[in-house]
């Protein structure tokens, strides 16, 4: 059994992957300032883990957090495209001064080895597919920008002070405790939410732009993949997390209708600024230096992603 701290801990991939790591047998710190997270997300299993409300730019909470970790799970950040356009001075604040402050209170404790949650956002729109980590990052968004940034942090402290670091770039995560509601709701739940109530779900451009959608149950593996991988493997470098299956707006839209038995129309608005057209991963870096392959595809993990919400909404 090992002692992990989850950042991010009350957020929808936190939530997920502290609860994957409690069946796993491990001892879980979750640091979370509650901004987007919720402990309602802990509830079943606040008992069981040591929770802590705190700023991932505070270095005294940090320092308390990692404290005998044997490695962290740097989720927290604010991760919305349409939020740091809006937003981007407290985007770049949170992501990259919160990600160096985290660092650093390791640094200080010993902890060795970092897994951080990176972004497919770091593509851009690039027209090759799939992507691919030998890439050039070509961020169209503050929020890409920023995770880029932290991705270099992680491999400067890899190669500066020997710490052990992992950059995970998930593409489009769903599953179940994803919120619905709010301005930057991701689409699946967003759908999902507004079908269940008979409303016709909002589609931003014409629903013809495709993503790699990667189940909650895949980005937890990795997680845990990538803190217990070989430590020549933990370098910094980035690796896709994903299904490598592309699905399309419209595609998703047809699937949950069926499920649910609605035949509610979609509005469809015009595009919004820092969104890409086309996503989809190359997994084979992944697959080759921490061991991994997804475990739950799009069909399935929608069915599970809907059960949920139809349970819980």
């Amino acid at each position: 059994m090992a002692k992990y701290l989850v950042t991010g801990g009350a957020g929808f991939i936190g939530c997920n992957l502290a609860r994957f790591l409690l069946q796993k047998g491990h001892e879980v710190v979750v640091l979370d300032d509650l901004s987007t997270g919720k402990l309602e997300n802990l509830a079943a299993i606040r008992a069981e883990i040591t929770f802590m409300q705190g700023d991932i730019r505070d270095r005294k909470a940090c320092d308390v957090a990692v404290r005998g970790c044997a490695a962290v799970f740097h989720q927290a950040a604010l991760g919305s495209v349409p939020r740091s356009v809006a937003e981007p001075e407290l985007t770049h604040d949170v992501n990259v001064n919160g990600t160096m402050t985290v660092l650093e209170a390791c640094r200080a404790s010993g902890v060795k080895r970092v897994v951080f949650a990176a972004s497919s956002s770091a593509y851009g729109d690039q027209p090759a597919s799939p992507k691919h980590e030998g890439m050039v990052p070509m961020p169209i968004s503050p929020y890409a920008s920023s995770k880029i940034c932290c991705e270099a942090y992680m491999q400067a402290y890899a190669a500066v002070y020997g710490m052990e670091t992992v950059c995970l770039r998930y593409f489009n995560v769903f599953g179940p405790y994803q919120d619905p509601a709010g301005a930057y709701a991701a689409v699946i739940p967003a759908f999902v939410s507004r079908i269940l109530k008979g409303q016709s779900p909002v589609v931003f451009g014409d629903g013809e732009q495709s993503r790699d959608f990667c189940f909650i149950e895949n980005v937890c593996r990795a997680n845990l993949l990538a803190a217990t991988a070989p430590a020549p493997a933990c370098t910094g470098q980035p690796m896709n997390i994903a299904c490598n299956q592309a699905t399309t707006l419209n595609q998703i839209l047809d699937k949950i209708k069926r499920l649910l038995h609605s035949t509610v129309t979609p509005i469809y608005q015009p595009m919004r600024a820092g969104d890409v057209k086309d996503s989809l991963a190359d997994i084979r870096l992944a697959k080759a230096t921490i061991g991994y392959e997804p475990a739950v595809y799009f069909e399935e993990g929608l069915e599970r992603a809907i059960d949920w919400y139809k349970a819980n909404l």
